[in-house]
């Protein structure tokens, strides 16, 4: 069997040949006037008509029966069966593409609508012209990308020949279209809102630093898709407003997490979190049969139903139920035994109580099935979110529990300034100890606030949610995920 050097050779050779008979094999303009899809479509109207078409795609197979060559061809509109045959067309043609064409060349061909003697919907051809020279042979079948690492690496040619992923592709813009089509529907505004920040805030996450040459100052990627510029816009007097972008996290890697992805928030003024959750449980079931075309999901090792009871899920208690820890009545020592007693790990660097916490509730939500939503999260957990003053020291936030997981997160936004300067301190303060996913102490957006915000709802949501209808991974889910360079592994 030929290497993969030597089949490129040999198709250098050919490249050469093309060159030699002056076909340019890379030219910038094609003649097409019809897609295939279109082609297939109005097919009976073209072979009555007996005019000549162009169509142009990928070599997906060639054949060769006497004297004829049949080809198949995909333009990313559908796939069509190709005839060449030798007595119909210009000799020399004929000769040169049996000679130079390869699979995985792309192609322009000119020719009949025709049906072959096995009634096959094909195009007669009666001339071509190369496209795009392909120096790599692609693989003979999708499943031969086995690797996984090699698959995300190639996943051009993973989406190229695998129509599952090819599917996953077409979901993916159809998911974000959906919820942006809801939003707009319910009255609310695309916005865009700063990457590059000062101050990195909106979540509790470690940021990625780079360092702006222009201003001379380092600055931060974005860990929420601008939650607090968006905030500021509720100041500014607009009602409803959405941002769709990617934002950035310098965490570890795993089943659900990436630290670059897609994220949604919205902001919806004069509206508070049960609010919040109404409209939230719509666009999911909204979104679930727009673009799945049903509101039940096998997620993992849970059968899901969007449209059933969204149970709520209070926090303490839930904690509580599942491994009788009552966090209203812990220190660090209980919250440390409790970790080591359910064998979750934890970095002793920087640890507290909150992060004590927040793991001990990771635990217990993998086994919530869902749909529902978590509630009466305590104030201390929850920097940016208004307390609930029906019970003191907790806050008015909701979070979709589904499939064991967290698929998004919202609340009655904080907009007491005063409240929230002592919050930002707090977390400044656990920051400087060395928590360094606790929030930074914005002084800008204080001020902001101090102008008066009104009351508001707002919610956030990341492609977990799309993996999770998927059943896949957060990375098997996007498009391109990050790699380490191949030279580096």
């Amino acid at each position: 069997m030929a290497s993969l050097e030597e089949l490129r050779q040999e198709r250098i050779k050919k490249l050469e040949l093309l060159r030699a008979k002056g076909m340019n094999a890379y030219p910038a303009h094609t003649e097409r006037e019809i897609s295939i899809a279109d082609f297939l479509s109005n097919f009976d109207t073209l072979e009555a008509k007996g005019e000549t078409h162009t169509l142009v795609g990928r070599l997906l197979s060639l054949r060769k029966h006497g004297g004829s060559l049949f080809a198949d061809i995909f333009d990313g509109s559908g796939e069509v069966q190709l005839y060449f045959k030798a007595d119909e067309m210009d000799e020399v043609d004929f000769e040169l593409f049996d000679e130079a064409v390869d699979r995985g060349d792309f192609i322009e061909v000119k020719g009949r609508a025709i049906v072959t003697k096995t009634g096959q919907h094909s195009l007669g051809v009666k001339k071509w012209k190369m496209l795009s020279k392909s120096l790599r042979p692609l693989p003979e079948k999708w499943y031969g990308l086995h690797d996984e690492e090699e698959r995300f690496r190639k996943r051009y040619l993973d989406i190229l020949l695998n129509p599952e992923i090819k599917e996953m592709v077409l979901k993916r813009s159809a998911f974000w279209n959906a919820i942006r089509s809801f939003l707009i529907s319910n009255g609310f505004l695309e916005v865009d809102t700063p990457v590059l920040e000062t101050t990195a805030g909106g979540a509790d996450a470690r940021p990625f630093v780079t360092h702006h040459n222009a201003l001379d100052l380092d600055v931060y990627l974005r860990i929420s898709a601008g939650e607090l510029w968006q905030k500021k816009l509720m100041v500014a007097g607009f009602p409803k407003v959405f941002e769709i972008g990617r934002i950035f996290r310098n965490e570890g890697m795993s089943h659900e997490h990436l630290q670059d992805y897609t994220q949604m928030e919205f902001y919806w003024a004069y509206a508070d979190y049960q609010m919040g959750m109404e409209l939230v449980k719509d666009m999911y079931r909204y979104v679930a049969r727009e673009v799945f075309g049903t509101e039940k999901f096998q997620i993992g090792e849970f059968e899901v139903d969007l449209s059933g009871e969204w149970r709520l899920y209070e926090y303490s208690n839930t904690i509580r139920d599942i491994t009788g820890v009552d966090i209203r009545n812990v220190d660090l020592k209980d919250i440390e035994s409790a970790l080591e007693k359910y064998a979750i790990s934890y970095d002793k660097e920087g640890f507290n109580i909150e992060r004590g916490i927040d793991l001990l509730w990771k635990y217990c939500r993998k086994q919530i099935g869902g749909p529902g939503f978590l509630v009466g999260v305590p104030k201390s957990m929850s920097p940016l979110a208004k307390e609930d003053l029906a019970h003191p020291g907790y806050v008015e936030q909701f979070q979709p529990i589904i499939a064991g997981s967290e698929l998004g997160k919202g609340y009655s936004e904080l907009n007491d300034p005063l409240d929230q300067a002592e919050r930002f301190a707090t977390q400044q303060a656990m920051r400087d100890a060395g928590d360094d996913e606790a929030q930074m102490y914005d002084a800008d957006f204080v001020e902001a606030l101090e102008y008066g915000m009104p009351p508001t709802c707002g919610f956030g949501m990341s492609e977990r949610v799309f993996a999770f209808f998927m059943n896949k991974s957060v990375r098997e889910a996007q498009i391109f995920p990050l790699m380490r360079p191949k030279e580096e592994q």
